[in-house]
């Protein structure tokens, strides 16, 4: 059985658990979980560079405690924390062991385990309510950090024809397959990279990161959008709003539509023909 390390970080700002989230991975961490004011990240003991991330602790002065669990008890503990998610009358997200409720449009079953996106948090909320408000039918998508595949799995029932959903998570990439599988989504390709490249034009495309990402990415993004297409963005802060606007307005227009929810924000940008 595989060990691994639980690190619970504390007396967290919204910055904070941005750059967090942005930077674990790049550590070696594979799944984290985000409360009020503390983010709880996992990793593989022998993956984690363990002086890499006793650095990145002490320039950033980050409070923390740790501990070794094996991968069952960690899986365990996300089914014991796992509630449904619910957006009322449209989606019903739920794991496996809750029962199914009637009187919702489509319901989601996903298994988290070490993969980030389960509806929980604000900005999952935020792209599965503005995807409500797409017309994906016939369309083809491109869901760019597709954690558990939540939102690849929302765009096949909301209609799409083709969906590239890519991570740079092995931990994700076998999530997303098991979640696809107990969804019976049949028309999502699973991809496992850092780039698009790879990777055909789309539709619409998803990008539920953070902002570091995004800009680093966004002229890939441009270039792997149709005309016309629609870009659905989140994991960003309220004041990530002007940095982002600087870098894809010029490219998109400004915004069609912006959604707020505790302190972050989701925009939709359209691609129209010069």
């Amino acid at each position: 059985m595989i060990e691994c390390i639980e690190i619970i970080f504390t007396s967290l700002s919204a910055e904070s658990i941005e750059l967090l989230i942005a930077t674990l991975p790049e550590l070696g961490f594979h799944g984290m979980e985000e409360t009020e004011g503390s983010l709880i990240a996992y990793a593989d003991v022998n993956e984690l560079d363990h002086s890499e991330f006793e650095q990145f602790c002490k320039e950033h002065a980050l409070i923390f405690s740790r501990q070794i669990v094996k991968q069952q008890n960690w899986n365990a503990l996300w089914e014991s924390n796992f509630d449904p998610v619910f957006i009322p009358g449209k989606v019903h997200v739920r794991a496996h062991f809750h029962p199914p409720i009637e009187g919702f449009t489509h319901e989601i079953l996903i298994t988290p385990k070490m993969s980030f996106g389960t509806g929980h948090h604000a900005t999952t909320r935020m792209m599965m309510n503005a995807m409500l408000d797409i017309d994906f039918t016939h369309q083809h998508i491109l869901d760019f950090g597709t954690g558990t595949g939540i939102l690849a799995i929302l765009a096949e029932k909301l209609g799409a024809k083709s969906i590239q959903a890519i991570d740079n998570d092995t931990w994700s990439i076998e999530n997303v397959a098991e979640n696809l599988k107990m969804n019976n989504a049949s028309r999502c390709s699973i991809y496992l990279g850092q780039t698009l490249d790879a990777l055909d034009v789309a539709d619409v495309v998803l990008a539920n990161i953070n902002k570091s990402v995004l800009i680093q990415h966004a002229l890939s993004i441009y270039h792997h959008l149709n005309t016309p297409g629609k870009l659905l963005i989140s994991g960003l802060l309220q004041e990530d709003y002007d940095d982002i606007c600087q870098i894809f307005t010029p490219l998109f227009g400004e915004p069609i539509k912006r959604l707020d929810d505790s302190g972050w924000i989701a925009l939709l940008f359209g691609k129209r023909p010069s």
